[in-house]
């Protein structure tokens, strides 16, 4: 059979780098089959053309065929526990689909105990569990390695994965932002341990959590991990003083933690930033004015009213 891979976020959002780690698998079993697998061309006919989509925003393309395979949180039409069949699953990704790719991406557990209104992955895969062992998805041919999981301190095994790979000469990146509430003391130890590819990467999404980034940022210099190491990804959404009061904790624990600001966007549930949202990531926060300036400050100087971009 001849097949075709789409991958929709790539057609939608410019310079997208991170690969699609289903249609790799998919293209792995496809070709195990003796199957021709090559990306999905409007001009050309295939026996069956598969697709993913991520992301909510990410536009519908017109000129998929009626009988498209579809998968992945981004289209609506798809019930959230649609999930590759395990003889898929169980594929090793082919990384050849995306040469560019210099790492090796996967999970060693899936799901979440948590139940954060704006996160879909409790209601797609259900309670934290373990998922592989970190020798399953490393590459024989690099020693960078992606993780995905969504709260990996949240479950032993995920933890033991860590310690594993941390005897390794394998560098990680944990790109979903670790609970920063299950950090301890012997967290950070282990942290100290990891080849890091550059960050750690945590979140901070409600003001509750800001006395344990104080915690933890003790802990970082008791143990000589560098705070510059520290990555937060802060959710912005449209309460805006909520927001900047974590910015500014967090700078003034430290002006060398690196903080990204995320608007909530969920286009299933009819949450799309404005303006104002876009203006705290996009401008205040990304040029790092944060740093000399709060937020009301930042709109008294603009001529804001600090809720809509009108003077």
């Amino acid at each position: 059979m001849k097949i075709g891979l789409h991958d929709a976020d790539a057609d939608h959002i410019k310079n997208k780098s991170f690969p699609n780690y289903a249609l790799m698998k998919i293209s792995a079993w496809y070709k195990q089959q003796g199957d021709t697998v090559e990306w999905w061309n409007p001009l050309y006919t295939y026996d069956r053309v598969c697709s993913s989509k991520i992301f909510d925003f990410t536009r519908e393309d017109l000129y998929l065929p009626d009988k498209t395979i579809k998968g992945g949180t981004g289209y609506h039409e798809i019930s959230l526990k649609h999930e590759l069949p395990s003889v898929i699953d169980n594929m090793l990704p082919d990384y050849s689909i995306y040469p560019d790719c210099d790492y090796a991406i996967g999970y060693l557990t899936r799901g979440c105990p948590n139940n954060c209104r704006w996160c879909l992955v409790p209601k797609k895969e259900g309670n934290i569990r373990p998922y592989r062992e970190w020798q399953q998805v490393v590459r024989p041919d690099t020693n960078k390695l992606v993780l995905m999981d969504n709260n990996i301190l949240a479950c032993e095994h995920g933890i033991e994965q860590l310690r594993g790979l941390a005897a390794t000469d394998y560098r990680i990146d944990l790109n979903q932002g670790m609970d920063i509430r299950l950090v301890t003391e012997e967290t950070v130890k282990l942290f100290k341990e990891i080849k890091w590819i550059r960050f750690i990467r945590l979140s901070c999404d409600t003001k509750s959590q800001i006395p344990h980034f104080k915690r933890v940022a003790k802990l970082f210099r008791k143990h000589n991990v560098g705070l510059s190491k520290m990555f937060v990804y802060v959710l912005v959404t449209k309460d805006l003083d909520n927001a900047d009061h974590r910015v500014q904790s967090l700078n003034r624990i430290s002006g060398n933690l690196h903080i990204y600001a995320q608007a909530e966007r969920n286009d299933r549930k009819g949450i799309v930033p404005n303006k104002m949202q876009l203006e705290f990531t996009q401008r205040y926060v990304y040029g790092r004015l944060y740093r000399r300036e709060t937020w009301q400050q930042y709109c008294e100087r603009k001529g804001f009213n600090g809720r809509t971009m009108e003077t």
